[in-house]
């Protein structure tokens, strides 16, 4: 067995980004930035109001107090999308309203609450100086500008910054194809009729909902029998796609196909086992264009891998880091931990605030690897070393979020 530091290593080394591909600005959510995004226009293109108001020459109203307003001669409107032609002059001012653009002559905007105004004339109670409540232009940004850069996994925010340079496509990563490729007889689909010795799967359905939170597309190639045969021709709906995932047949029993199914084909295994609980049985390999991830049947053991190596695969291919690149996440542990043994284990856990503001950590009492609704209960993993030393109730130790921004892993 391998360390998972080696085993992802040696697994990551087999992933680059993906090719680029231009997508329309309304389609780009979630994708990841191929190329920077650079303005194509200014913004404002145009001194504009930064409040409703009135436009005015700073010079005028120089004197002005609530007790002596000063009178100045109304000449016009500019509303956004309608702008005063004209020129303000002295004594002359132009109703204005946020966002519009700023008249010729005019240098300051008034608040209107500090103006009183009829059909004709203003009288304006408060001084102000150049510049007051005015954006002036390539206030936002100016064009040739980036927006934002290479490598940026696109949010909302990020769209309607786009859309504000003027830029309708973007050109972004490829999205990942993953089949995914369920093994074994015991395994019937949800909603199907259950054999004696049958269960429902899970693993296939959480690993394609993965696949889809990290960004990429999954395909589901269904549910391989524990035959040679079934296992084959199933695989080959991997054609074509970036990564084939198989999950079960891994390990060394019997029935356990898979491994076998892929020597046969000329697949070289360059990880076999992993030391790590839970998800020992992981195995990697390459047979022509299609790399294999062959995880672990436990439904927990599934998902505790697909976190440590689909996830930064799908990362990879996206052309992101494969981990994020925040600080480490630290937590109070709530209850002591015994010594481990010589595998890494990744402890389920739930996370809260404690009554110091601290984040704290309570790795469930049961680690079991087929106990699926504590798992999905886990809001991180707590990774401990090989060999590990106790640790006491009120330690700080490291967690692995279960969550990757607002997409639940």
């Amino acid at each position: 067995m391998i360390s998972v530091a080696e085993a992802r290593a040696r697994i990551l080394t087999a992933f680059a980004p993906l090719p680029a591909e231009t997508v329309a600005l309304p389609d780009a959510l979630g994708r990841v930035l191929a190329e920077p995004v650079i303005a194509r226009l200014t913004q404002p293109p145009f001194h504009a109001a930064a409040m409703d108001g009135w436009a005015v020459r700073a010079t005028d109203i120089a004197a002005a107090t609530v007790d002596s307003p000063i009178p100045l001669r109304r000449i016009g409107e500019s509303a956004a999308g309608h702008a005063f032609t004209g020129s303000v002059g002295p004594g002359e001012a132009v109703r204005i309203f946020t966002g519009a653009p700023l008249p010729d002559g005019a240098d300051a905007v008034v608040m209107q609450e500090d103006c009183s105004a009829d059909e004709t004339a203003v009288r304006v109670g408060r001084a102000v100086v150049a510049g007051r409540f005015v954006r002036e232009a390539g206030f936002d940004f100016t064009i040739g500008q980036e927006l934002l850069p290479r490598g940026r996994r696109l949010t909302a925010r990020d769209i309607a910054l786009a859309a504000g340079g003027n830029v309708p496509w973007l050109s972004v990563h490829r999205r990942p194809r993953i089949a995914i490729l369920a093994t074994g007889d015991e395994i019937a689909l949800p909603g199907d009729p259950l054999g004696p010795s049958q269960i429902v799967s899970t693993n296939a359905l959480g690993l394609c909902a993965l696949v889809a939170a990290q960004g990429g597309l999954a395909h589901n190639l269904g549910v391989a029998r524990d035959t040679a045969d079934s296992v084959a021709e199933l695989a080959k709906g991997a054609a074509g796609c970036d990564l084939l995932v198989t999950t079960g047949g891994a390990a060394q029993g019997d029935y356990d196909l898979v491994r076998d199914v892929l020597a046969e084909r000329g697949v070289a295994l360059e990880v076999q086992a992993v030391a790590m609980r839970p998800g020992k049985a992981l195995m990697f390999g390459r047979a022509g264009s299609v790399p294999l991830l062959g995880l672990p049947g436990n439904p927990v053991s599934t998902g505790v891998t697909a976190v440590l190596f689909l996830r930064p695969i799908l990362r990879l291919l996206q052309g992101l880091p494969p981990e994020d690149e925040r600080p480490p996440l630290r937590a109070r542990l709530t209850t002591a931990l015994k010594a481990n043994d010589r595998r890494e284990e990744y402890l389920r856990a739930t996370l809260a605030a404690g009554p110091d503001g601290v984040l704290t950590v309570t790795p469930f009492a049961r680690q079991d690897s087929a106990i699926t609704t504590l798992y999905a209960q886990a809001d991180c993993l707590v990774p401990r070393p090989s060999h590990a030393n106790p640790e006491p109730a009120g330690a700080m130790v490291t967690v692995l979020p279960l969550t990757d921004g607002a997409l639940s892993l």
